[in-house]
């Protein structure tokens, strides 16, 4: 059983490995075995590979080599030894190789440096990103101002989730706040989003900023967003399903590169702070997908998506040709 960090729930993994475990069992007095190999498992997917490694059988034998904790990865010498302690007596591996591309921040997460190649498993180690890395992205210097040219995302929910609006600016990719809708911690069991005062976020970043496109998350608010784009425009509003795999890992990657490479900004905002450092990762086939740290968690990442979204919008907004486009002027005589 090979990659078994990757066997989980979602794809049948689990029942697959169950299956082979209680054939195994029924010959083990044949000689039967089974073996399995597997990178640093993620702590919150609950895969094969946690589940082996957490096992009190007796008749398991648990097998790892980590590196030492908290390497600094900018530090050649210390991650070219940490590298050596976890892959012992690997003489086939190209050491040098793996350090580029650890060092290379815009491929390769901190998260999966640690996990992947330096073996840790922690808590944590599937954060999607660091508070160093975002902090990295902070300006501020030329904050938004009205006419400016934005994308808008937005994620909304009911009850249980925050609801969000985020913008980003064109020309800079500056992300800032629309407004948020979250659960205050007094609250009981009854408080819902006011759909009102989303509705009216809306009407006003509308009004204030030249909305070139908006991606918004349609659950439970399909028939806002229907209205929103019969009153902004068809070509301004769109749906953006984010249970869609492929093309939610792809924006996810492109907005992590971004923020690697420094082609992203934002003012600093608490809010959307604390919701991107919130953000977990979850491996899927197509990617890198971000979520809670549980589903019942009280941390939020509504906000994370939110950002994700209008960063992708002004990726399309930009493609489609809106940035700095000529507006009409019609002269009487």
């Amino acid at each position: 059983m090979d990659e078994t960090h990757h066997w989980v729930e979602s794809n049948h993994g689990v029942y697959v490995f169950e299956t082979l475990d209680r054939n195994v069992r029924k010959t083990s007095g044949a000689g039967s075995r089974w073996v399995q190999t597997t990178n640093a498992f993620n702590p919150a997917e609950n895969s094969v590979a946690q589940r082996v490694a957490e096992s009190t059988s007796k008749s398991r034998l648990y097998d790892c080599r980590e590196a030492q904790r908290n390497i600094d990865l900018d530090d050649e010498e210390a991650l070219l030894a940490g590298l050596k302690e976890a892959y012992g007596d690997s003489y086939w591996v190209d050491f040098s190789g793996l350090v580029d591309a650890i060092q290379d921040k815009a491929t390769t997460p901190a998260s999966v440096a640690y996990r992947f190649y330096l073996n840790n498993i922690a808590e944590g180690a599937d954060g999607w990103m660091s508070k160093e890395e975002w902090d990295g992205s902070f300006s501020d210097s030329d904050p938004i101002s009205p006419g400016d040219q934005i994308s808008v995302g937005f994620d909304g929910s009911l009850r249980g989730d925050s609801t969000g609006l985020v913008g980003c600016r064109l020309r800079d990719g500056r992300l800032f706040l629309l407004g948020l809708w979250e659960k205050p911690r007094e609250a009981g069991p009854d408080w819902e989003v006011d759909v009102l005062s989303v509705e009216a976020a809306v009407k006003r970043a509308f009004e204030t900023y030249s909305v070139e496109w908006m991606y918004c998350d349609p659950p439970y608010w399909q028939e806002p967003i229907g209205r929103w784009s019969l009153q902004y425009g068809d070509d301004k509003v769109f749906e953006f399903w984010t249970n869609r795999p492929t093309r939610m890992t792809n924006a996810i990657e492109r907005f992590r590169t971004a923020v690697s490479t420094g082609d992203l900004s934002h003012d600093g905002n608490e809010h959307i702070t604390r919701h991107v450092l919130n953000a977990v990762t979850r491996e899927v086939p197509q990617g890198l997908l971000i979520q809670k740290n549980s589903p019942k968690s009280k941390k939020k990442i509504d906000l994370a998506v939110c950002s994700v979204l209008a960063f992708e919008a002004r990726a399309d907004a930009i493609a489609d040709g809106r940035l700095f486009k000529r507006r009409r002027r019609v002269a009487g005589f």
